[in-house]
Parts: C-alpha cells; structure tokens; sequence
C-alpha cells in the first residue's frame, strides 16, 4: 500500500476530486495549508503589489494499494496542473499496514 500525499493549488482542487472519483479513488483525506514557496517576488494585480511568499493551498491524502498508485499519480499531475510556478507537489510513501475500525480488515481489504 501506499500513501499519496498531494499539495495543489485551492483552486484546482474540485477538478481534482472529480478526477480522482473517475478512476474510483472515493476516499481521501484534505485540509486547507498555507505554505511558502520558492518565488521570492511579488505580484502586481491591478497595481497593487502583494507578497506570494504565504501560499494557500490544499493537502489531499490518499492511501491506495500498489496497482493504483501510478494511475492516482497521473490522474492528479493532469487535474491539478495549470503550467505556472505554484501548481504544487506530491509525495508517495509506504504504508505497512492498514484496518477498517468497523470490520476490523487489514491491508488492502481494510482501505477498500
């Protein structure tokens, strides 16, 4: 199993989930983060200057089995990529196991 740790732009976020149910990833975790990035300079809008050094974004996580993982991956780079510096990261890591509180299944059968 793995663990899918992804960190998008707030704005891409409802693309994403409708991305990810497509391929029937129906369970993941998110909350709201603010980070800071690498651009150390500012932004005009409508000339006002403001800093881009606090970046709010979202942090999904998604525990899979092993023969999702690629196709989860791909999924998300294609919904939450706009092509511009800030779209984001994802990280992968193993999970060594996991249990279902309700029917107490473990590994695979407890995340499905």
């Amino acid at each position: 199993m793995k663990k899918i740790e992804a960190i998008i732009r707030k704005s891409k976020f409802d693309e994403v989930k409708k991305a990810l149910h497509e391929i029937e990833v129906n369970f993941f975790s998110y909350w709201d983060v603010t980070g800071v990035g690498n651009e150390k300079q500012g932004h005009v809008y409508r000339g006002i200057s403001y800093s881009t050094t606090d970046i709010q974004r979202r942090h999904l996580s998604i525990v899979i089995s092993d023969e999702f993982l690629e196709k989860t991956i791909h999924t998300i780079l294609e919904a939450a990529s706009t092509g511009n510096v800030g779209d984001g990261k994802i990280f992968v890591s193993e999970i060594t196991e996991a249990y279902r509180i309700r029917t107490k299944e473990s590994g695979s059968a407890g995340i499905n």
